[in-house]
């Protein structure tokens, strides 16, 4: 078997090759890189770096199969790279996050033995959440941007940072496999159907046979899935157990009993009804709550404290509930982090060996919430199962407006419930467009108030 070598020391392109079960020789290319008014478009570009890379490489060996790759940020005519500072950081996050990003990365592969090249590119669409000061400051105290290009690695923490892709994963972290799969075939080259098919089998079962196309009754969309609802339920049992070793829950019955009751006539009047739900009061001060995939619904014992009725807290849960049912938690899994993270997930069985960084996954990224828009439909569709239990749905309006009035006290804490939700006068206002009332001028004013005393 010939010799492989990786023309790159990117730390995640090997890793992708590692993860896959390839055996190959780290050779970075010495090739200078083309200036990007060197070229007439992007593809262009990445595809010629990456020919250069090779090629360099290639040179330098006697046999065997050389793989170079060449990655670019695009958006609005403007190419990022890795950034000289964290000042230079942060406004590099700023611009992603206000529009959409496009990821080229150009592969050359050359067989030198037969002596042939074959050189392609991939381009993937990548949506971020916008972002405050505050989020990225929370992203640098856990990751250095400075060795990023973008300032993020979607492969790491900065997969929180995204809100949708469109095309390959893989290709943003810097190594469309897919493609390479593909430039392989053209090679006839066996090595990578050889590495792939252990995992290529577990991802045709689970993806390509399991994928299904459902109407979701909450978002009146057609989705595409790539789980069925029992692999779903089956990742929320993983995730609970991960969740109850972090957060210990109340230890009062009567508590837990409350909330379970409530929750259960607002899940029964729901728009899904083919999983069960599970309602958990976490022994925490925090004025938060939280959804898991498969039914699971968290509240802290700070917001049951917070509440001043049923109606109120009904609310709550029914807005977790809304989050369940319009699949919002694993549809952003499934955007962030596409094949390589849910691989692990769906597969993964509750007593599994596997369940640790996965569990850790889902979790983390529902702590940090979901998208405006669908806290917004969560909002809508939570005081509307509220008032089919038989709750007053104003209550949910008489809690935001309770949680405008703590934070105007006290700064959010880390996971705090206000914290990883929209402005507060947005949601109250489509709640009251859900329960037909009328629309004042304060209602569109969504200036955060700061804290008194700043």
């Amino acid at each position: 078997m010939e010799n492989i070598y990786l023309a790159s020391a990117s730390g995640a392109r090997k890793k992708i090759l590692e993860s896959f079960g390839l055996k190959f020789k780290v050779l970075p290319s010495e090739a200078k890189e083309k200036n990007p008014t060197a070229c007439a478009s992007y593809p262009r570009l990445v595809k010629s770096n990456a020919l250069s890379k090779a090629r360099e490489v290639a040179a330098r060996v006697k046999d065997g199969i050389i793989i170079a790759a060449d990655t670019i940020t695009v958006q609005d005519g403007k190419i990022f790279g890795k950034p000289d500072n964290l000042k230079d950081a942060r406004l590099m996050l700023k611009r992603l996050c206000r529009k959409p990003q496009v990821v080229y990365t150009g592969l050359a592969v050359i067989d030198k033995k037969n002596k042939k090249t074959v050189v392609d590119y991939e381009k993937t669409r990548v949506y971020m959440d916008k972002l405050t000061d505050q989020d990225i400051s929370g992203y640098f105290s856990h990751t250095s941007p400075l060795d990023k290009a973008g300032s993020f690695d979607i492969q790491g923490k900065g997969a929180l940072l995204i809100k949708k892709i469109d095309g390959c994963f893989y290709n943003v972290v810097g190594l469309p496999v897919r493609k390479l799969q593909m430039i392989f075939k053209k090679l006839n080259l066996k090595y990578f159907l050889l590495f792939l098919s252990p995992i290529y089998c577990l991802l045709s079962t689970v993806f390509l046979a399991g994928c299904s196309t459902e109407y979701n009754l909450a978002t009146k969309q057609e989705e595409s899935y790539y789980y069925s609802t029992d692999k779903e339920v089956q990742m929320g049992k993983a995730v609970n157990q991960q969740v109850l070793k972090e957060i210990k829950a109340v230890a009062d019955p009567l508590v837990q009993k409350r909330v379970e009751d409530i929750g259960k006539k607002v899940a029964a009047v729901s728009d899904r009804k083919e999983i069960d739900y599970h309602f958990t009061v976490l022994d925490e001060d925090e004025v938060n709550a939280v959804s898991l995939p498969g039914g699971y619904v968290y509240i802290y014992r700070g917001l049951v404290d917070k509440v001043t009725s049923d109606d109120e807290l009904a609310c709550v849960l029914a807005h977790e509930v809304a989050h369940i049912v319009a699949r919002h938690s694993i549809k952003k899994l499934q955007a962030m982090q596409g094949y390589s993270i849910l691989r692990l997930l769906v597969a993964v069985s509750p007593a599994g060996g596997e369940v640790g960084s996965a569990a850790d996954a889902a979790f983390t990224q529902s702590l940090l919430g979901y998208g405006r828009e669908d806290e917004l439909l969560a909002d809508q569709l939570g005081a509307r199962y509220a008032r089919l239990a038989g709750y007053n749905p104003r209550a949910m309006i008489t809690f935001l407006e309770k949680l405008q009035q703590i934070n105007r006290r006290m700064p959010p804490q880390p996971l705090s419930y206000y914290k990883t939700h929209p402005y507060v006068p947005d949601r109250i206002r489509v709640v009251k467009q859900e329960l037909g009332e009328r629309i004042g001028f304060s209602d569109y004013i969504n200036i955060e108030q700061k804290p008194h005393g700043d």
